[in-house]
């Protein structure tokens, strides 16, 4: 019986050409393993990815039975069961309104698609003027260029800014660092009331929309914005003509406890657009749904369609994948789990404000966003050259714990934040072990770094 031979590195272009990667075996439930035999949490999901944990034989077999039928049909030449079922079962999931989805292979592509959709729907209208989309800062919606120009994360985009369009951003609703000083409720939601003011600065006839994540997730390290937020920026975007794009890439089918986050503010936007969680990882799959209100104008133009282009839309094998994730979700009430093991996580979690460079613990479900500060009183960040949040990463995962981590939360470039955001399926046993491992990696960085004068 001969030897498996294995590959190494030696020809793949790193993320991190400076880091030394384990190599991933296996996964199964909330744990992945090395080559080594280390065993990890996999805290962060990937990177909000993973719903219905690793190794889920419900989903594999799903995926072989498509395939053992077919991988790939041209989705120019035709439609397939699984993408058909799949676009039903989304739907089901989606708010009120929403009649049509459209699949690619991720969020950055379907950004791509709401932007083409949004200029093609004002076009069909006669509106040729409306071009210019509005984000936020301190956002993010894609790798893509065009999703690019519309996140609002400086350190993300500053390398790319020559080829990156024109497109205004408007401050996000960061009640712990308000960027108009202000305090919540005595605000009256002035950044809500932004969007408004840049409309008319710019003047509506030439926005075609605005797009925002319903909690700022990687970027910002799951901010959630008051209550009154969304169903304002619903009426702003309805008096201008403006269609409301929301970005669920990170936070869609159950991750905070609801369907969609949006549901927390039963709001309806104009397009949703989806990804990570509705594979769970098991294949690239994303997508955008889309109102009856837009179809309708598609549908009753004298074209009968426009350009997108994406080679794998719709493809059968990952639609398989999404189906059998929707179904394990459903069958085992994984969002209403989802709520229960939410306020579980935040109640233990909450001890954690007590350590000192912990600033502000915030997000809904099993999204977490811890901020990093060195002084709590004065949420002074710590200086983006000592990158904090990438060395408690780092800590955790030699404790076996993975997490998520990013910058820029303060002024574009320092403050530090971590993610938590574990598979749907871990237990409130799970939860503590989460929890322990977290403060352990805390406790271990201020021991050794409580005593420089420096910050």
């Amino acid at each position: 019986m001969g030897t498996k031979k294995t590959g190494s590195a030696n020809h793949l272009f790193p993320r991190d050409w400076r880091k030394s990667y384990p190599v991933v075996d296996r996964g199964e439930g909330i744990y992945l393993w090395d080559k080594d035999g280390r065993r990890y949490i996999d805290g962060a999901g990937g990177a909000a990815v993973v719903t219905v944990g690793h190794g889920n034989r419900e989903v594999i077999e799903a995926m072989r039975s498509q395939a053992e039928r077919v991988c790939f049909p041209y989705v120019g030449n035709f439609l397939s069961e699984a993408q058909m079922e799949l676009a039903d079962k989304v739907i089901s999931f989606a708010p009120p309104g929403m009649s049509r989805v459209y699949f690619v292979s991720g969020g950055s592509e379907a950004t791509e698609v709401a932007i083409k959709i949004a200029r093609q729907y004002h076009l069909l209208r006669g509106k040729e003027g409306k071009v210019k989309i509005i984000s936020r800062w301190l956002s993010y919606h894609g790798a893509t260029l065009g999703a690019l120009s519309l996140s609002g994360h400086s350190q993300r985009r500053k390398d790319y800014l020559p080829y990156l369009t024109d497109s205004p951003h408007i401050a996000p609703p960061y009640c712990y660092r308000c960027p108009f000083e202000l305090s919540y409720p005595a605000c009256h939601i002035r950044c809500a009331e932004e969007l408004e003011r840049t409309i008319k600065m710019i003047g509506a006839e030439n926005i075609a929309a605005f797009i925002a994540e319903p909690i700022i997730g990687n970027t910002a390290g799951a901010v959630v914005p008051p209550a009154e937020y969304y169903p304002i920026i619903r009426d702003i975007c309805d008096r201008f003509d403006i269609l409301f794009l929301l970005d669920e890439v990170f936070t869609g089918f159950g991750r905070t406890g609801r369907s969609f986050a949006i549901d927390h503010w039963g709001v309806c936007p104009d397009m949703l657009i989806f990804g990570k969680g509705i594979s769970s990882g098991y294949a690239p799959l994303g997508g955008v749904v889309i109102h009856e209100k837009i179809f309708d104008v598609f549908y009753h133009s004298p074209s009968s369609g426009f350009f997108l282009g994406y080679t794998y839309s719709g493809n059968p094998l990952a639609c398989s994948a999404g189906m059998a994730v929707l179904n394990y979700i459903e069958k085992n009430h994984l969002i209403e789990e989802c709520a229960r093991k939410g306020a579980y996580l935040r109640e233990k979690a909450s001890r954690l404000k007590n350590h000192p460079m912990v600033g502000d613990l915030r997000g809904k479900g099993l999204l977490l966003g811890l901020e990093l500060v060195s002084s709590r009183e004065g949420k002074k960040p710590f200086p983006r050259e000592m990158r904090v949040a990438e060395t408690l990463t780092a800590i955790a995962m030699s404790k076996g714990l993975l997490l998520m981590s990013g910058s820029g939360v303060s002024d574009g470039v320092a403050g530090d934040h971590l993610i938590i955001a574990p598979p749907l399926t871990i237990t409130t046993e799970e939860l503590d072990l989460l929890i322990d491992l977290l403060e352990a990696s805390l406790k271990e960085w201020w021991g050794k770094h409580q005593q420089e004068d420096s910050w």
